[in-house]
């Protein structure tokens, strides 16, 4: 599977459609897979949706809930527009009444169609102008399209952004365009969401955001102090990409879920018998920086707290110097585990948080204090030889400037997911370790740094 598609709340039930070849391990036959989720956790599968036809395979795409039948496919049906593709790319429909579950394709589709390739249709309901507002990837023209419609069936082309602004090295795919309040205001702001392949900050494959306006037909981005628009990253890992969210998430949360993988390597990391993953969920935010910049957090959902078991460490004001502070991380559920841990190294110039297991395979995370960066090496975290794109380390702004940083870290069996400041940066990135990680070793350089919390908790076998 890749790219997840056609989220939608409803009813008290999370729905995630994905990208998956139903016959293999490698990306063909593109068909909607289906599962569904009460907590964001649990997840039950389905079978598959939405399924090739006569207008070609079923790429990315979006759903909503009409709940004032502006379709004419009855009250709450749920929309899915998603893009064909076969010869051209085109953007087709349908509908369920079952919840999402089954769906009926349009007989009237296509309901857009360009000259060039366009795909992974976004949309949602405008309030202020009563109307749909859509979000279409230009691919190969770098820049997303902005179409609206009184009744998801007949489009208008209002607008286009993103000709010669941000990353431009690779083709812009799986646009997502909402509004966010900026943390501690009453400010509101737009996020526009635009995943590229490749031009990735360690190449490859990444989402991208621009922050800014959008009147209901024209999206403007925001400028930094010399009139340019900046590029910003949602994720500093190799193992980010096409994320969106969920559509009518609940008490106004925009909840992301992204696919764990980079389309470098997507093809040969060495798992038998899947491939593929997607992200953990995460709770989109805004926040002003000491630039003066805006920029998106993305902080694990809340009810990944479910997901812990036991408390197997608990440190409290403990120092940490050139000699290693040593912790044994769970045995359980092949070391699958969450780490709290909060560091104030305003003595210390850097201090470097190793995971390791006994064949000596390690991830090394270093934060730099004195440049305000967290780095992530995986060279020697387990199986790195399948691509020589895959051995790497990628680094993220750590968005303080007092030397505290406090991380949140899920170790998978084949990823990490580093969550840093409540989700100010992010770094996601797959490891192939051939046993799993046993210890965890906390040591600093330049002086002494305090470890002022750790937490380490087994994860429940789901």
């Amino acid at each position: 599977m890749n790219d997840p598609n056609g989220m939608f709340y409803k009813d008290g039930v999370w729905h995630l459609y994905y990208q998956w070849n139903p016959y293999g391990s490698k990306w063909q036959n593109m068909t909607w897979g289906h599962s569904s989720s009460t907590d964001l956790v649990n997840w039950n599968h389905h079978p598959a949706a939405i399924e090739a036809n006569g207008l070609g395979a079923v790429f990315s795409g979006s759903s909503v809930v009409d709940t004032e039948n502006t379709a004419g496919f009855g009250k709450n049906a749920v929309v899915a527009l998603y893009t064909s593709a076969d010869l051209s790319q085109i953007q087709s429909i349908a509908h369920s009444v079952d919840h999402g579950h089954t769906f009926e394709i349009y007989p009237g589709n296509p309901v857009i169609t360009l000259e060039s390739e366009a795909r992974d249709p976004n949309m949602f309901w405008d309030t202020a102008n009563n109307r749909w507002v859509l979000s279409l990837a230009h691919a190969l023209d770098h820049e997303m399209l902005f179409f609206t419609s009184p009744d998801l069936k007949n489009w208008t082309l209002q607008s286009a952004f993103g000709k010669g602004k941000g990353a431009q090295d690779g083709v812009w795919e799986c646009p997502d365009l909402f509004k966010l309040k900026v943390d501690g205001t009453d400010e509101e702001k737009w996020v526009l969401v635009c995943n590229i392949n490749p031009g990735g900050p360690f190449g490859g494959s990444a989402t991208q955001y621009f922050v800014g306006d959008f009147d209901g037909t024209t999206f403007k981005a925001d400028t930094d102090a010399d009139g340019n628009i900046p590029t910003k990253w949602m994720d500093y890992g190799k193992d980010h990409y096409a994320t969106v969210s969920w559509s009518g998430a609940p008490d106004n949360r925009r909840t992301l879920i992204g696919w764990m993988s980079n389309w470098q390597y997507a093809a040969e990391v060495p798992t038998l018998q899947y491939r593929s993953a997607n992200t953990l969920p995460r709770e989109a935010g805004l926040f002003k920086n000491a630039d003066g910049q805006i920029y998106m957090s993305s902080a694990p959902s809340p009810e990944l707290v479910n997901i812990r078991d036991k408390e197997i460490v608990k440190v409290n004001n403990k120092s940490a110097g050139r000699k290693k502070r040593v912790f044994s991380l769970p045995v359980s559920n092949d070391g699958v585990c969450e780490i709290l841990l909060d560091l104030d190294c305003r003595r210390a110039d850097s201090v470097d948080i190793r995971i390791a297991n006994n064949a000596d395979e390690s991830v090394t995370l270093r934060y730099n204090s004195l440049d305000h960066t967290l780095s992530f090496d995986r060279r020697h975290s387990g199986i790195v030889d399948f691509s020589q794109d895959f051995p790497a380390v990628t680094v993220a702004p750590t968005f303080e400037n007092d030397k505290k940083i406090s991380l949140r870290i899920f170790i998978d069996k084949s990823s990490m997911e580093v969550f840093g400041n409540n989700g100010k940066f992010v770094m996601t990135n797959l490891v192939f370790p051939t046993m799993p990680y046993s210890t965890l070793s906390i040591s600093a350089t330049g002086g002494s740094a305090k470890i002022e919390n750790l937490k380490i908790y087994s994860i429940k076998e789901l």
